[in-house]
């Protein structure tokens, strides 16, 4: 099954749980859905031609709001499912934005730098007649980050002979980004995390993680871990995976992978496979879709699993998980700290007022925690499976837009 079925399928479950399913053919697709071809120079004086993606799915609560991807596999189906996520995600995390996403088909380890900046300028020239400081705001993801924001801040603002950095965010603080936005994905899954904590009366000194991943996202969150006191006893990058059962230290882990470019030289190496599969209180998955299914659910031992990346869990391994009674907080309430933080950007761009990284962190921290208890509220008083209850908020706050705008 693919992204989109599964995103569909959990649309269509959650519709029919509220007794709304004639407006499933309505939120099963995007509003508006472009495919661009356009060519950039290469190094070498070549011309190659690019092909990009733009789904904007709702704009019912506000502009569009979704990341741009850079990589190889991307494919229509993957761009639609992410921008449906995107529309749960913004309504979940109360902020007025609707959902979209965008890609281009490349591998970015081939290009220059050079060669990176004319594609990101070429592609934002390519869909810049759809998108725009009111109408849909894009922002890095997979294999893109502040400097491919910058040069599309700076790109489309040249084309609008204007001055317009809004129209993008994830922007690098110097060129007009926000303090706290690149560690916010990850603090914000481990403030739930602590609000968890809380409410349970557990000892953080005596729970562990294992987050699989260690990049942008992921990072930020094993620090954040390791503040708190919670010991990540596994983590992963490209290389592999490596464990320990007393713990890593975040300051550990980034030494190791500033002096050997990965942080599996650290402890014991087991496979990414292995990880999954841990005995430990939270499973993280933060790198890429699709990592727990049906062939390994059975096997996730972990009391809480919190969905950093997106959609790494299939509607197979969710019925096993259930089964399981393993608290599920999924990907759309998890990992929504770095939509929030994009949200407080584009306020600070629009505004001119820019804001102290405390002040950015602590609004954070405060919305992404009443975010969880809106969830568990749900959830618990319905008796459902994670996913299940952050659906039917996302989707009952989009509908009640909706009605109200006819």
């Amino acid at each position: 099954m693919t992204e989109l079925e599964d995103a569909r399928n959990n649309l269509k479950d959650a519709l029919e749980k509220i007794g709304e399913e004639e407006y499933h053919s309505r939120l099963e697709n995007p509003e508006k859905f472009i495919e661009v071809n356009f060519p950039v120079e290469m190094d070498n004086g070549e011309k190659k031609n690019f092909k990009g993606f733009r789904s904007q799915h709702s704009t019912v609560r506000g502009p569009g709001k979704g990341g741009i991807r850079f990589a190889p596999q991307i494919n229509e189906q993957e761009v639609k499912a992410l921008s449906i996520w995107m529309s749960l995600k913004c309504a979940i995390a109360d902020i007025p934005y609707g959902g979209a996403k965008g890609g281009v088909i490349v591998d970015p380890s081939n290009l220059s730098d050079s060669e990176e900046e004319r594609l990101s300028r070429s592609y934002i020239d390519a869909i810049s007649e759809i998108i725009g400081v009111d109408k849909d705001i894009p922002a890095p993801d997979m294999n893109t980050s502040g400097k491919h924001m910058a040069w599309m801040m700076d790109e489309y603002s040249e084309d609008n002979r204007n001055h317009l950095p809004g129209v993008v965010t994830g922007k690098p603080v110097e060129a007009f980004g926000s303090k706290g936005r690149p560690e916010s994905t990850g603090f914000g899954a481990v403030y739930i995390i602590e609000k968890i904590i809380e409410e349970e009366n557990l000892d953080p000194e005596n729970l562990t993680a294992a987050v699989q991943g260690f990049g942008n996202a992921a990072a930020p969150a094993v620090k954040k871990l390791d503040e708190i006191g919670v010991s990540v006893v596994a983590t992963s990058d490209s290389s592999g995976a490596t464990y320990q059962e007393e713990g890593f230290s975040y300051k550990k882990l980034t030494e190791c992978r500033e002096k050997n470019g990965t942080v599996c030289k650290v402890g014991k190496e087991i496979s990414n496979e292995e990880l999954l599969t841990l005995n430990v209180d939270f499973l993280i998955p933060a790198a890429i879709e699709n990592v727990i299914t049906e062939e390994n659910a059975e096997k996730v031992s972990a009391d809480y699993v919190v969905e950093i990346a997106n959609g790494p869990t299939t509607r197979e391994a969710d019925q096993i998980l259930d089964e399981k009674d393993v608290t599920m907080i999924p990907d759309v309430l998890a990992n929504s700290g770095g939509v929030t933080v994009s949200y407080y950007e584009w306020v600070q761009n629009k505004t001119g007022e820019y804001w102290k990284r405390d002040k950015v962190l602590d609004k954070l921290r405060e919305n992404i925690q009443e975010a969880y208890k809106q969830f568990r509220e749900v959830r618990d008083s319905r008796d459902l499976y994670g996913r299940e209850a952050a659906y039917i908020i996302g989707v009952q706050k989009i509908l009640e837009t909706m009605k109200a705008r006819k």
